[in-house]
């Protein structure tokens, strides 16, 4: 079944503090699929989720090396970290980054992964970033974000996602 929350971001120190809010629901195994345009805040949420999972390393785009790995600085589980808008839809191109492996014992995190990753598991977090509708309109300089929070799978079933509004 899964469950599903929509929140509103103001600000983007909102979205890392969301990230290491989400942090705290996630364990080793779990894969979480970021979706929004350029500019969305995909990164800025990876940032709080490697803050609050407590990792090594910057987090940063990974978009020229496809994937960084974040060992864990406590003993929990490391952050894979992958940018998947230059791949194709290939599959082939997916295994050749053994994420399969990572998974278990690793948070996944895959931006621009939709329609490439979903097979790795049936149980997902998908994550998807929007620019708040009329937030330009209205000249607001704050430009908000509405994030969508899927769990899909029985991983997700009972997590109550409303706790992150």
């Amino acid at each position: 079944m899964g469950s599903h929350a929509t929140l509103t971001v103001a600000t983007p120190d909102r979205m890392g503090r969301l990230g290491r809010e989400l942090a705290a629901l996630l364990r080793p195994g779990d894969l979480v699929l970021l979706s929004g345009e350029l500019g969305a805040g995909k990164t800025t949420l990876t940032r709080g989720l490697g803050e609050g999972l407590r990792v090594r390393g910057a987090v940063t785009s990974p978009t020229f090396v496809i994937a960084r790995v974040h060992p864990s600085l406590v003993g929990g589980p490391a952050l894979v970290h992958v940018d998947a808008y230059r791949l194709g839809g290939d599959l082939d191109e997916m295994e050749d980054l053994d994420l399969d492996v990572s998974l278990p014992e690793s948070v996944v995190v895959v931006e621009w992964g939709e329609g490439k990753v979903e097979r790795l598991s049936e149980d997902r977090l998908e994550v998807r970033i929007e620019r708040a509708i009329g937030a330009e309109a209205a000249g607001d300089d704050l430009d908000p974000r509405r994030v969508g929070l899927t769990g899909l799978g029985p991983r997700w079933d009972g997590v109550d996602l409303s706790v992150l509004a």
